[in-house]
């Protein structure tokens, strides 16, 4: 093996710390497209209510035209098999919820259900990686249709609007696939061009370098996931996989890159026009570009037991306190410790921050525009629309920020049955909000996650292997385009994901030590070997064959 004997780091001590949490990041790329997205696919089915003079059936509505908020960054044939999903899982969840309320009234009972519907929904969006905004629209849904009267009757009707609206949400989400069919994965591989560039500024070694070249694997690994293995790729799509390559490259090499030049095809990729050509050799552009080695999901679902069990305990419990308290809706609380758990701790420590603060920006923004709200019907649809659209564009800066949208758009619909008692309403929601963070974060902390250490011994030993793989090509006098592609590649892939392991795990508490400096070592010998391996594709310039053996070593 190749790394040094583990030197285990003194496991640091807790820390909850504020300074960073509530800073203001730059915005993503494609805000609008969900911003758009979920208005349009809110507005039409919402008025059409008013006309009919429903307006209480809009909470259904919306359940499936919020499905518009999810895949945005897939491509189009990808978004639509994960948005069937998506629409198909918001079905299920707002089924089980809409059967539960119709067959008791106990309150306990449906925060028991809710709270298990939460756990299921947060371990399927994380194992298939669903990606923003996870499980929390989902939860949202099922868990205020656990609250909403009911009769088993009503049942049918309810989830047929849901699911026609969820269509209606499909149909607006993969619309853009007219006028533009390759955008998410040109954006895809533009972003990875520019991290790329920006690790290549840092020269490998500059300040941030680390954090930038993290960033920059997670960018290319992304761009390959929007550009799955097909049997005869376009010319658009083999042109996409260069650059992606070049980007990678980059990564190996960051002294020997040229970052202006990296910029300028990203920013070229903008429109539709003409992608540009990258020049690769023939080698590093045949069969396995754009394969995606996805785990199996059974594979996937095991190392999320730990999280599982804090949503589920994290949600009932905030439910019960709710409950106790005599709050008429503990949904609240329960969908509020649901949108607590991220990777680790620390981050779930943030989330909690950024929950309470948002939350409470919201209800005092609920205070001002209640008075324009309660002007009429339309007035109240229309409050909708402008925060749904403002949460999108707000929430990439923050998650804080885009509460401040979320939580008076949730205390609007819940008037779409009727005008309610405004300072009732923010009462209950601030101490709903309060009691959902403080429970739900202490059930992170008492559910133990100690699989970290060992998920991160598996990737140091994948690493480990995928180099020594790459290694031993390179002193073969012909290894073949194919294996030597295949083996710079899942180098890559390895020391991304060891790279994501040992963050996630750095951030959990109540571990055995963490192996911090083999994790550096083996990432140090496996970007070497990355470098020799790109060096001997003809991606980068020739140097000394000496050199580029010893440059595969550890």
């Amino acid at each position: 093996m190749s790394s040094a004997p583990p030197t285990p780091s003194a496991p640091p001590a807790p820390r909850l710390p504020l300074a960073g949490v509530l800073r203001l990041g730059r915005p993503s790329e494609i805000w609008f497209k969900p911003a758009l997205s979920v208005v349009a696919a809110i507005a039409p089915p919402a008025f059409t209510l008013l006309a009919l003079g429903r307006l209480d059936l809009v909470m259904y509505a919306m359940a499936g035209s919020l499905c518009a908020l999810y895949a945005h960054n897939r491509p189009y044939a990808a978004r639509a098999r994960v948005l069937a999903w998506v629409v198909l899982g918001m079905l299920g969840g707002v089924a089980v919820a809409l059967v539960s309320a119709s067959l008791t009234g106990s309150a306990v009972v449906l925060v028991t259900v809710g709270a298990l519907l939460a756990a299921a929904q947060k371990v399927l969006c994380d194992a298939t990686r669903v990606g923003p905004p996870g499980n929390v629209v989902l939860t949202f849904v099922s868990s205020a249709s656990l609250f909403a009267p009911q009769t088993l009757a009503q049942v049918p009707g309810h989830l047929t609007l849901a699911a026609a609206t969820g269509t209606w949400a499909w149909l607006v989400c993969m619309a853009p696939a007219l006028v533009r069919p390759h955008g998410p994965e040109r954006r895809a591989t533009a972003a990875a061009l520019k991290a790329a560039a920006a690790y290549a500024d840092t020269g490998g070694t500059g300040e941030g370098h680390a954090r930038a070249r993290a960033a920059g694997y997670a960018a290319v690994q992304a761009a390959w996931q929007s550009l799955p293995a097909t049997s005869a790729p376009s010319r658009t799509r083999r042109a996409l996989e260069r650059l992606v390559v070049r980007a990678e490259v980059a990564l190996a090499a960051p002294t020997e890159s040229d970052a202006g030049r990296l910029r300028t095809w990203a920013g070229s990729l903008r429109g539709t026009g003409p992608v540009p050509e990258a020049g690769l050799p023939h080698a590093a552009t045949d069969e396995l570009l754009g394969l995606d080695e996805a785990r199996p999901l059974w594979a996937r679902l095991g190392p999320l037991t730990p999280l599982a069990t804090r949503t589920a305990l994290g949600c009932a419990l905030a439910g019960y306190a709710s409950l106790a308290l005599g709050i008429g809706r503990p949904y609240w609380a329960l969908v509020t410790a649901a949108s607590l758990y991220q990777a680790n701790i620390a981050l779930t420590w943030s989330r909690a921050v950024q929950r309470v603060v948002g939350n409470a920006g919201g209800v005092l923004v609920f205070l001002a525009v209640v008075p324009l709200a309660h002007l009429g019907p339309p007035a109240l649809l229309l409050c909708c629309l402008a925060f749904s659209f403002g949460a999108e564009v707000l929430i990439s800066r923050n998650y804080w920020l885009g509460s401040v949208c979320v939580t008076p758009m949730a205390l609007l619909i819940t008037e779409f049955a009727g005008y309610q008692e405004a300072g009732t309403l923010m009462t209950e929601r601030v101490v709903d909000t309060v009691v959902g963070a403080l429970v739900g974060f202490v059930a992170a902390v008492a559910v133990t996650n100690r699989r970290a250490g060992d998920r991160v011994e598996r990737a140091l030993t994948t690493a480990d292997r995928a180099r020594e793989q790459a290694a031993r090509l390179l002193a073969e006098p012909d290894p073949g385009a194919t294996a030597l592609e295949s083996a710079r590649r899942g180098l890559a892939t390895a020391l991304s994901d060891l790279r994501a392991t040992a963050d996630a795990a750095a951030g959990e508490w109540w571990q055995r030590a963490l192996p911090q400096e083999r994790v550096v070592l083996v990432e140090q010998s496996g970007h070497r070997t990355l470098a020799a391996t790109a060096r001997r594709q003809g991606l980068l310039p020739d140097r000394d064959p000496a050199t580029e053996t010893e440059d595969a070593r550890p």
